[in-house]
C-alpha cells in the first residue's frame, strides 16, 4: 500500500462520486477506479457500493476511514512543518558572538530584529572567544557566528567582513588631563599596554599588535587579563592602558577617558563566519537580515 492509495481513497470517500474524485486530483476516471481497486484487492475487502448515482463506503470501508484518516492528518502536519524549517520559519538557530562584537549596535539590532520575525526559531546564543568559536563551528556546534577575525582562518570555513570600525585608545583619565579628545598612537609607545592574550581574543590581539607595529614599535604588555571589563578594570587602576574597537566605548568605567587615535588610524573588523557546507536555512536567514541592516545604515 502507498500513500497515494490513501489519499485517493479519501478524496473518493469525501466525494462520494469517482468523476468529481477525479477532478479534484487532477487525473482522468478510470486511473482512479483501478487504483481503488487495487487497493481493495490488496486488502481483500471492498470499501465502496457502486450505484449509478456514485459511491457510498461499506462497514469494510468506514473502519477503513477512521483509521487512515489520522495519517493523512499527519503527513499534512508533517508537509508544514518540513517546510517551515526548510524556509528557516522554525527550527533553531545556534549563534555565537565574542564580548566586544555584541557591543557593536549592528549586532544586537540584528538580533533583535531576527527574533521579531522569527518567532519561531529557537535561537540558542553563546559568547565565546574568536578562536573557541571557530572550532564550535568546525565541530558542527553552531551554525553561524559574530567575530573579530584574526588573520588565519580555517579551511572548511566561509568568512564575511560585515565593517571595520576604528580602534580607540583607553587611557587612565590621569593621563588624560593635558590630552584633547584625540591622541596619537606613537604617544603610547613606551606606556604598558594590557590585552587579553590572544588563545582569548585573536582577533583583537592581532590588530592591535598589527597597529603598534605599523607605528614602528612592539607593545610592552603588562597583563593578559581573559575579558574587556577587566582590561578597562586595570585601565581604571592606572596599570597601563589599552586599544578597543570605538563601539566598545560604552563600557563606561570611572577613572578611564577614551581618546580617538590619530590618522592612520588602525580599525578592526567585525565578520561572520560559517562552514561553506551544512548551513541551515536559519543562518541564511540571519546573514540576509544583517546584511539588509547593514545597507540600510550606510
Amino acid at each position: 500500500m502507498e500513500l497515494r492509495h490513501i489519499r485517493y481513497f479519501l478524496v473518493v470517500a469525501e466525494e462520494q462520486n469517482f468523476t468529481r474524485a477525479a477532478v479534484r486530483l487532477g487525473m482522468s476516471q478510470p486511473p482512479l477506479s483501478m487504483q481503488i481497486k487495487d487497493l481493495e484487492k490488496e486488502l481483500g475487502t471492498d470499501l465502496f457500493f457502486r450505484t449509478s448515482q456514485g459511491v457510498s463506503l461499506t462497514e469494510a470501508g468506514k473502519v477503513f476511514l477512521h483509521s487512515v484518516r489520522p495519517i493523512q492528518q499527519q503527513i499534512e502536519n508533517a508537509t508544514y512543518i518540513t517546510k517551515q524549517v526548510g524556509d528557516g520559519e522554525t527550527g533553531q538557530l545556534r549563534l555565537g558572538f565574542t564580548g566586544t562584537s555584541i557591543l557593536n549596535p549592528l549586532v544586537s539590532q540584528s538580533i533583535r530584529v531576527f527574533q521579531l520575525n522569527y518567532p519561531k526559531i529557537d535561537l540558542k546564543l553563546e559568547e565565546a572567544n574568536s578562536l573557541l568559536l571557530i572550532d564550535r563551528l568546525l565541530e558542527n556546534k553552531l551554525d553561524l557566528a559574530i567575530i573579530r577575525p584574526p588573520y588565519e582562518i580555517p579551511e572548511g570555513l566561509d568568512l564575511q567582513i560585515l565593517l571595520s570600525e576604528p580602534l580607540i585608545a583607553a587611557v587612565p583619565s590621569e593621563l588624560a588631563k593635558n590630552c584633547t579628545d584625540t591622541i596619537s598612537l606613537e604617544t603610547l609607545k613606551n606606556k604598558k599596554f594590557i590585552m587579553s592574550p590572544r588563545e582569548n581574543s585573536a582577533g583583537l590581539y592581532d590588530a592591535i599588535i598589527s597597529a603598534c607595529i605599523n607605528h614602528g614599535f612592539s607593545p610592552e604588555i603588562s597583563a593578559l587579563p581573559p575579558q574587556i571589563v577587566s582590561i578597562l578594570a586595570l585601565v581604571s587602576a592606572n596599570l597601563g592602558i589599552t586599544l578597543i574597537p570605538q563601539s566598545s566605548q560604552q563600557l563606561h568605567l570611572d577613572g578611564v577617558k577614551y581618546l580617538k587615535l590619530t590618522e592612520p588610524t588602525p580599525i578592526i573588523n567585525l565578520a561572520l563566519i560559517h562552514r561553506k557546507s551544512m548551513t541551515p536555512k536559519s543562518a541564511i536567514n540571519f546573514t540576509d537580515l544583517i546584511n539588509k541592516l547593514l545597507i540600510e545604515q550606510k
